[in-house]
């Protein structure tokens, strides 16, 4: 009988309904390592990627709000394979009247006070070629909407290099799509040039187009560049400046040497003196600027009749606001601005650019390499905090290059955690300082709405709350990861090496996770399912506490979709407490887990999370009381 209970058992086990694996801590499905890109998060031995560098002659006239230039584009191909086309990113043409953007005037996006059009509001733009060329031979090429493709002569072999000549012109908006523009006779001028898109081993050509709400994912490379203006203009930009003695004159020039090396504040344009012909070194016809920058993705620049311009040194760089007489709140933002590259250079990684330079102006908020644009500001704590959060992108993504148009958590979210500590430190003492660490977890109520929250995983148009997907809650996911999880040491450690390991390359969330996993020794895939790929939300409960034979049975459970490690604070009948801190195995087994207190006594009540310190949906369960 015996091969016949083996034949039913063998029926019946087959016939069985099958479990999926719907374990919280089972394991992301994440690429395989390769030779690019290592299975400890680094870049691989054989890792590459596309070196792009930038010669632009350009031409700025505010009689026809006009700017337009030409440049020469090398473009070096590491790829282990041929590329016979070129994608270039061709950004002004979101103002154009045919472009996705405004074809669909889709609605602002709210970002708490301030509003985000993602659109040109109107006005009828566009970038206009005059020649694609490489050689002094015209090339084959497609534009759709904000991309090019260019078709080669014949295809850069691996190793190859070529370049690309382009001419073109554009009108420049007074809103450009909230990242650059005009006010009066200021101008704010960004993804200006036809630029080339990314090339990697992740996707082959990275051609999402620009619609506004995704930003930018670009190539390294050298920029030489020429900007002819107006005499009466002063010029801030991406790099530095090769000719200071045909722009600035002999009182300036010594003024920025003073202020390199200085701890305080100089006036390079004082409030008197801004806008007054003894600024320029002559207040007729043109003059041409010339700038030089490496190891950057990006070149922007911004240029005003009637700039205060102040400068202070450290470290050996010079750091800079320029802002307009009516600016009320700007003579303190250089000291805001130093002790931005201050706090982030010594705690992430050295800031490698010879300058940093803000902008006041209409922008409400934009980066670029060196370069920053920040609005007037309604008070120190919102200045401080736009200035300083525009500066931390000097680290990510303009250090660390993630793909700002798939993963917005890794540049907005970085950058608004990294922001945190900062302000915490710039305002200690004060109570905007003691809170503002709270505000991510104080706005989870009002953005992780069930059903109407997006995971943080969402691509930015797609995202309907990019507020809280791309800015707060992964700055809310990092906090609690850095303090609650896995300790502020081991994190920070572990945070710099990658920071340090993919400056100016190309860094994926493959890369990311693996570099953190092998740098704290803690296996994370729970922690990045329940933040990012999922909407889950955290519900932990005590649901009794009962007398064991060896000391106090604690019962608790997991009710939510989330898990995470838990803080108990116990109190005794007699008066004594004692925290204890659970890791987050303590659910390996299911939702429900018994803590076997160590040590006799009758609990009086216990308390999850008493810091208050995470996202539990329900508090109500929380406590216990005898």
């Amino acid at each position: 009988m015996a091969p016949v209970v083996v034949v039913l058992a063998a029926a019946l086990q087959a016939s069985a309904p099958q479990v999926q694996d719907s374990s919280p801590f089972r394991p992301l499905d994440l690429p395989s390592p390769t030779a690019y890109r290592a299975a400890d998060g680094r870049p691989g031995p054989q890792y590459w990627q596309q070196r792009v560098d930038y010669t632009i002659e350009a031409t700025l006239d505010p009689e026809r709000q006009l700017l337009e230039g030409r440049e020469a584009i090398r473009y070096v191909n590491h790829s282990p394979q041929p590329l016979a086309f070129l994608w270039v990113f061709l950004d002004q043409n979101i103002c154009g009247p045919t472009s996705v953007t405004n074809q669909l005037n889709q609605p602002p996006l709210v970002f708490q006070e301030s509003v985000f059009d993602f659109s040109c509001l109107g006005f009828d733009g566009g970038i206009t070629l005059g020649y694609v060329r490489s050689g002094g031979r015209d090339l084959a090429h497609t534009i759709t909407g904000t991309m090019m493709r260019v078709d080669l002569a014949a295809p850069v072999p691996p190793g190859g290099e070529t370049t690309l000549e382009i001419g073109w012109r554009f009108r420049i908006p007074e809103y450009g799509a909230g990242r650059m523009g005009r006010d009066g006779s200021l101008y704010e001028i960004a993804w200006w040039y036809p630029r080339l898109a990314v090339f990697d081993d992740v996707r082959g050509w990275n051609n999402d187009p620009f619609i506004g709400a995704g930003e930018f994912y670009l190539e390294y490379g050298r920029f030489e560049v020429a900007l002819t203006v107006p005499a009466r203009f002063v010029v801030a930009a991406t790099g530095t400046l090769s000719n200071p003695a045909d722009v600035l004159t002999a009182v300036q020039r010594d003024r920025l040497a003073r202020a390199r090396g200085s701890d305080t504040p100089v006036a390079i344009i004082t409030a008197g003196e801004a806008g007054r012909d003894a600024t320029r070194p002559t207040t007729r016809g043109t003059l041409t600027w010339r700038f030089a920058a490496d190891s950057v993705r990006d070149f922007a620049f911004a240029a005003a009749p009637n700039f205060r311009w102040d400068a202070v040194g450290w470290n050996g760089i010079l750091i800079q606001t320029l802002y307009r007489p009516g600016a009320t709140l700007w003579p303190e933002a250089i000291q805001m601005a130093r002790h931005s590259i201050r706090h982030f250079s010594e705690r992430l990684y050295p800031y490698p650019y010879p300058h940093a330079t803000t902008i006041e102006g209409p922008i409400a908020g934009m980066e670029y390499p060196m370069l920053t644009f920040v609005p007037p500001g309604t008070s120190r704590e919102d200045l401080y905090w736009v200035l300083m959060h525009e500066f931390g992108h000097e680290w990510y993504p303009m250090v660390v290059g993630s793909n700002e148009r798939l993963h917005p958590w890794m540049d907005e979210g970085f950058n608004t955690f990294i922001d945190i500590e900062a302000a915490e430190d710039y305002f200690r003492g004060t109570a905007y300082g003691d809170t503002v660490g709270r505000m991510q977890l104080n706005l989870y109520p009002t953005h992780a709405i069930p059903g109407q929250e997006q995971p943080l995983s969402t691509r930015p148009v797609e995202s309907r709350d990019l507020f809280w997907t791309a800015y707060q809650k992964p700055a809310l996911m990092l906090n609690v990861l850095r303090h609650e999880v896995l300790g502020r040491e081991v994190f920070d450690r572990a945070f710099q090496a990658y920071t340090a390991a993919w400056a100016f390359k190309h860094p994926t969330p493959a890369d990311f996770f693996r570099m953190l996993r092998n740098e704290t020794g803690v296996d994370l895939d729970w922690f990045w399912r329940g933040w990012l790929y999922t909407t889950a939300r955290l519900d932990q409960a005590v649901d009794s506490v009962t007398a064991g034979a060896d000391g106090p049975a604690i019962h608790l459970s997991s009710r939510g979709t989330m898990v995470m490690p838990a803080e108990l604070l116990v109190t005794f009948a007699d008066g004594r407490t004692d925290t204890v801190r659970l890791p987050v195995e303590m659910w390996n087994l299911g939702s429900r887990f018994t803590y076997r207190y160590r040590g006799r006594g009758t609990v009086a009540s216990v308390v999850l999370d008493p810091r208050r310190v995470l996202p539990d949906v329900d508090r109500g369960n929380n406590g216990w009381s005898r």
